[in-house]
């Protein structure tokens, strides 16, 4: 009898136990959900602000076009991609991002939908609306006509809104006459009365106006669906199952470092040798694109965010609940991501010297540096997979079904 009530008070006590360390777990995934949260609400908070500052640089720039005030314009757009690079870790496992982000960053463009282009100028086969030039068109420049035109007809090159419209804009197309030439439209594309060069310099400034309201708006939505509110995407997400929001996290990353930065942004490019289908094409900034994305993934991993004013936002990430169901396994993502920064950093360092991504993909020595980005990123995407394996989410998708994590389901693999 004694060694019933002995074996009774065990199974208690080992039920009480495994419940405390239950709820010691969920907690501490409770807690690096909450930094991935915090994390997105500070990205987008400092992608709205420079988008903000840019909006008043277009400004000053209209209001007295000059080639001070066009330079100061186009660098505020190269600040302004700084956070949202590092935003793009959100996509693929979060449905609000994904189905709002064609609006913001949709690129290649066919970008005479919009203005005008050389006779040379290569466009998708079968848009019929890739030489239409809105900005040389009569219909009024207005939100609905540049909702309505983006990814007209299905065809995902019509972009008419988002940060590449405005590149274009500020830019112009990118000859390559010269191995260091970006994109080289005169600031008198924007100036009213005779000194207008190449027509329609009224409708252009209305357009680069307004497409970049429509920026600042999009970006002030998705900062608001991450901040507290009792609807806001933030809240439901804190409130989901923590191993479905753990696997939507791994997701976001490994989507990202595979399919989209190796795959469609960097080695696409390189295979085809396309200076078209570098990321930002006309400003030749591909290289902070590459290097702000990938550092996005070590954000989330690390649990860490250095904002636009210098301040840091840091808290539990995915590393704690990896180091404690893997030490190796976190030892070696630590490893693979200062790795993959190694080899990122050779692209934009040749970037800075005067070889911009457009030309590395044409020369041996720049091939060989993106081969060796393109193939670091790779074998951290495997290590993403066993970091999902050892916390035990690696069978759920981002919606919770019972399918792998694999190249099957990374979007652009």
């Amino acid at each position: 009898m004694n060694s019933r009530k002995t074996r009774i008070r065990l199974l208690i006590c080992l039920l009480a136990a495994g419940a405390a360390s239950c709820g010691r777990e969920n907690e501490a995934r409770h807690a690096v959900m909450e930094t991935y949260a915090n994390i997105a609400q500070a990205v987008y908070q400092d992608s709205l602000k420079t988008a903000v500052e840019l909006q008043q640089a277009v400004d000053a720039f209209l209001n007295g076009p000059s080639a001070v005030t066009h330079e100061a314009v186009k660098q505020a757009w190269l600040r302004a991609r700084i956070p949202y690079g590092q935003s793009e870790v959100f996509r693929f496992g979060n449905p609000n991002v994904d189905e709002w982000e064609i609006m913001v960053n949709s690129w290649p463009l066919d970008e005479g939908l919009i203005d005008y282009v050389a006779g040379s100028y290569e466009y998708e086969q079968g848009n019929p609306h890739a030489r239409e030039n809105l900005i040389a068109g009569t219909a009024p420049i207005n939100a609905d006509l540049l909702r309505s035109y983006h990814e007209k007809d299905g065809a995902e090159a019509n972009v008419t809104t988002g940060y590449h419209a405005i590149e274009f804009l500020l830019w112009g197309q990118d000859f390559n006459h010269q191995p260091t030439d970006h994109g080289l439209r005169p600031y008198t594309d924007y100036v009213l009365g005779e000194a207008c060069s190449n027509g329609n310099c009224e409708r252009r400034r209305a357009y680069l106006k307004l497409v970049t309201e429509l920026l600042v708006a999009d970006l002030g939505r998705m900062a608001a669906d991450w901040s507290d509110g009792l609807d806001s995407y933030r809240t439901r997400f804190l409130g989901q199952d923590p191993k479905i929001a753990l696997r939507s996290m791994f997701f976001g990353m490994g989507s990202l470092s595979l399919g989209e930065l190796a795959g469609q942004r960097m080695n696409a490019a390189l295979l085809a040798g396309s200076q078209e289908d570098e990321h930002s094409c006309f400003s030749d900034n591909t290289h902070v694109d590459i290097e702000t994305n990938l550092r996005g993934i070590r954000n989330v991993y690390l649990g860490v965010y250095t904002r636009v004013d210098g301040s840091i936002l840091k808290g539990p990430g995915l590393t704690e609940l990896v180091r404690t169901a893997s030490e190796q396994v976190d030892q070696k993502m630590r490893s693979q991501l200062d790795d993959s920064a190694v080899r990122v950093g050779a692209i934009v360092q040749n970037a800075q010297a005067g070889i911009a991504f457009d030309q590395q993909i044409l020369n041996e020595q720049g091939q060989a540096t993106i081969r060796s980005a393109v193939a670091a990123l790779r074998a951290l995407t495997e290590t993403i997979e066993a970091a999902a394996r050892a916390t035990g989410v690696d069978k759920l998708t981002a919606q919770g079904a019972d399918t792998p994590l694999n190249s099957s389901d990374r979007p652009g693999a």
